[in-house]
């Protein structure tokens, strides 16, 4: 696609598309639905065969010109909205109605995206209370209302970065902090931190931050008096 005449609205009812745009690339599946961006040039690519309904839109004053995927639970009420727009459309009557059911998509999905995202919240309270403990992603879907393959594809959409590795994150963080305290020994703080054992905990503070936890506490240890 080269240099896109209007913006776009997708969803898949089945199958998968990958959009590639500016090195970077965008999947789009059941998960999400997917805003294209006016004006851009793009490459699509077709891994799965499937149905994608897409609503071609204009706007004034839109903020942005990149691909912006909405997490997704289902698809039905999309469908539905798509279904009555295009039969609005084919007739060539009611135009404020095929308005109003497209204000209604967009309504949908804006309240889609905050709900999950709230719901995320609700996970990362768990971590913060928890990271000493054996957390996995079902406890962590279970905490959000929601299946655990879907929680692993939102978390990755809005931190970047595995849940695996957001807890890892947050036990480095704390065990720095512990570690210039300088109240417990190193070995200690490892298992106060979530680490299994001596060797692991060693093994991802020196991947996260360039030394040793013994390292970093002769360097950043606080001496009270």
């Amino acid at each position: 696609m080269y240099d896109r005449q209007w913006y776009g609205l997708s969803f898949a009812l089945s199958g998968q598309l990958t959009y590639e745009h500016n090195g970077k690339k965008f999947v789009s599946d059941k998960s999400c639905a997917i805003i294209l961006p006016k004006g851009e040039t793009y490459t699509l690519y077709k891994e799965k065969e499937g149905l994608f309904p897409l609503i071609n839109f204009e706007c004034t004053n839109f903020p942005y010109d990149t691909f912006i995927q909405i997490p997704l639970e289902n698809t039905k009420y999309l469908k539905a909205c798509f279904d009555e727009m295009q039969n609005l459309f084919l007739s060539g009557r009611n135009k404020a109605k095929l308005m109003s059911k497209f204000y209604d998509i967009i309504d949908y999905l804006a309240n889609q995206s905050n709900t999950e995202l709230k719901a995320l919240s609700k996970a990362i309270t768990y971590i913060e209370e928890n990271y000493h403990t054996d957390i996995t992603n079902s406890t962590l879907a279970k905490e959000c209302l929601i299946s655990e393959e879907y929680f692993r594809k939102l978390f990755k959409k809005k931190y970047g970065i595995s849940p695996k590795q957001y807890i890892v994150n947050i036990r480095i963080s704390k065990a720095k902090q512990m570690l210039t305290e300088g109240i417990y020994k190193v070995n200690a703080i490892g298992e106060k931190c979530g680490f299994s054992n001596p060797y692991h905990f060693c093994r991802f503070f020196k991947q996260k931050v360039g030394m040793t936890p013994s390292e970093y506490m002769n360097k950043n240890r606080i001496y009270k008096i």
